[in-house]
């Protein structure tokens, strides 16, 4: 597939097992830190999980623009909006099961409504979270946040993407959710990976496709994989990586519908509301096709490893290529 380092400048190691890992919650604390240096404006605000939210790392080169909250999601909103409208560039951060979860009445009010110039930083998303079990596995916030007007959502595929993310926020202004993980994930791009806030990025693009994978976060490594295997079945596949959510990058959305004639979303999320309802929603007025959304099946999570838990739930590489052979004899 030497394809994907022509079209995408993907690490040269993508796969081999020595490819490097990282969780993409390092590119917030990485992508801060950066920004940071770059605008005296940009503060961090967190609460009481620093060091699990890589904020701590921002906090040693910028101690007096850090603020800690304490457990207190609901004010680390409003208090992140206030600072915004003191011409501030605030990122408010805590696990995603609190952060939107825990205070999604404040974001929608503080911030989006008032379209605050925050950044709302969701950590340990997703199943992936492992151990931690349902109660801190958030399934269902790119839901909440896509539905808020003039809200951008972006789910980066590694921590080098994260960190590009993180660093993009910082210099739009308005509201943007960024969604990361806590689990160590392939880092398969490289600083010379194209990243902009509403562009797709075609990872492979097969001369003759049969299906088109769309992906979102941390499972485009996946998607890459499945792309692989299924190639080595005489089946051709598009693989799209669509980091923003919210605003959809929706001529590279048509373009490989188009060119495939079928699409699978994935994403590590439940399959209702969230990304690939977003590709449904767009595709059935724009060019309907036969489309398969992948996704937790409205269930919540449970613990386990992360590599468990994305088997299980049919997100792992190997369930993703089933369930594009069973879609390309549709």
């Amino acid at each position: 597939m030497n394809m994907l380092n022509e079209r995408a400048h993907l690490s040269k190691n993508v796969f081999t097992d020595d490819i490097s890992k990282a969780p993409t919650r390092d590119g917030f604390g990485t992508g801060t830190v950066e920004a940071g240096k770059a605008d005296p404006r940009v503060v961090v605000l967190c609460a009481d999980l620093s060091e699990s939210t890589r904020a701590e790392w921002f906090q040693k080169e910028f101690p007096e623009r850090f603020i800690e909250l304490g457990v207190a999601e609901q004010n680390m909103a409003a208090v992140g909006s206030g600072m915004a409208a003191a011409g501030k560039v605030p990122f408010i951060a805590s696990y995603a099961a609190f952060n939107p979860g825990r205070n999604y009445e404040h974001v929608r009010t503080t911030i989006a409504l008032n379209r605050a110039n925050v950044k709302v930083c969701g950590m340990h998303a997703g199943v992936s979270v492992g151990p931690d079990g349902a109660t801190h596995q958030m399934l269902e916030d790119i839901g909440l946040m896509r539905m808020l007007p003039g809200m951008i959502v972006i789910a980066p595929a590694d921590s080098e993407e994260a960190r590009k993310a993180v660093v993009a926020a910082a210099g739009y202004d308005g509201p943007v959710y960024l969604r990361f993980g806590r689990a160590a994930t392939p880092v398969f791009t490289t600083a010379e990976t194209p990243f902009g806030i509403g562009k797709a990025l075609t990872l492979f693009a097969p001369e003759a496709p049969r299906v088109a994978l769309l992906s979102t976060g941390s499972l485009s490594y996946a998607a890459l994989a499945a792309a692989k295997e299924l190639e080595a079945d005489g089946i051709g596949a598009i693989v799209l990586h669509i980091p923003t959510i919210k605003p959809l990058d929706t001529e590279a959305v048509l373009d490989a519908a188009r060119k495939a004639g079928r699409v699978l979303t994935l994403e590590e999320h439940q399959a209702a509301g969230g990304f690939g309802s977003a590709i449904a929603e767009f595709l059935s007025e724009a060019h309907p096709v036969p489309l398969k959304r992948l996704g937790v099946a409205d269930r919540f999570g449970q613990s386990g490893s992360p590599d468990e838990l994305l088997a299980h739930y049919g997100l792992d590489a190997a369930h993703i290529a089933d369930a594009a052979r069973a879609l390309v004899r549709v």
